[in-house]
């Protein structure tokens, strides 16, 4: 649990630094701390269409790609060690959930956004962290130690390890791709107006990936940090793009942003 508890405090502290992507004004018109549930439907339904098409045909094309490099290996595997974080996290097949749920927990970003703008960039960065990946899967290929688990006494884990095999380990794509989403849904839930729980509630979420990716030993401790800095790098430099500097001038609403019409244009 080490890993997981320093990044999880290391997040919430750079969050707190951050400004929402268009801040609520701090005026009697601000919206109410619920407000950013009657934004959720709209936002859903903008653009479904590509968003739906989007997320159906990207995810396959993902796996075919993983999969053909996880099993054409051009170069050596090289074993990621173990470390003093791994011996401190248990085998724990109880988080085999939290595992499987980041596919769940990745469709949320994209259903949040509201316009063609944002949609497309978004589509790019992922393509963007994908490429990145698979370059250092293709270049230099990795696994994890065998562990000396009976894998017979737990089926849903060991349905994994014969799909996945354990193979393509660093950076943790799994990890990075919880990390990218976490980040987004930071600033997309701060946009909407939300309170800091449901906000902690996003961490914790990719928090529990990160440590499962550990507790069933499917990646080893420098996997996930090579797979939270590749995440946390590729989501900042798109968002800097997408969106300025900190410093560019940006508006600030002076009604409640569930009334405002969403411009799927922009």
């Amino acid at each position: 649990m080490v890993f997981p508890v320093a990044f999880v405090a290391g997040a919430f502290t750079f969050m707190s630094q951050m400004k929402p992507l268009q801040p609520a004004s701090q005026t009697r018109d601000s919206p109410a701390k619920d407000s950013w549930l009657r934004q959720v439907w709209p936002r859903m339904r903008t653009l479904w269409v590509a968003k739906v098409t989007g997320t159906v045909v990207s995810m396959p094309v993902f796996f075919v790609v993983y999969f053909w490099l996880l099993n054409h290996r051009f170069f050596p595997v090289t074993m990621v060690p173990l470390t003093a974080v791994d011996r401190l996290v248990g085998f724990c097949p109880e988080t085999f959930p939290l595992y499987v749920s980041l596919w769940a927990y990745v469709v949320l970003p994209p259903m949040f956004l509201k316009n063609r703008r944002e949609l497309g960039s978004y589509g790019l960065a992922v393509v963007g962290l994908s490429v990145i990946a698979f370059g250092f899967f293709l270049f230099w290929p990795t696994g994890v130690p065998k562990s000396e688990i009976d894998w017979s006494q737990h089926p849903s884990v060991a349905f994994l390890k014969t799909v996945d095999a354990s193979g393509n380990a660093c950076p943790s794509l799994h990890v990075a791709f919880a990390v990218f989403t976490a980040i987004w849904l930071e600033c997309l839930l701060r946009e909407m107006g939300a309170g800091r729980f449901v906000r902690a509630l996003n961490w914790l979420w990719c928090v529990g990936i990160l440590y499962s990716t550990m507790a069933i030993r499917q990646h080893v401790a420098v996997d996930v940090l090579a797979g939270t800095a590749l995440g946390a790098i590729v989501v900042a430099l798109h968002l800097r793009i997408l969106y300025g500097t900190s410093s560019r001038p940006r508006p600030r609403l002076q009604v409640q942003r569930s009334m405002l019409p969403i411009d799927p244009e922009v």
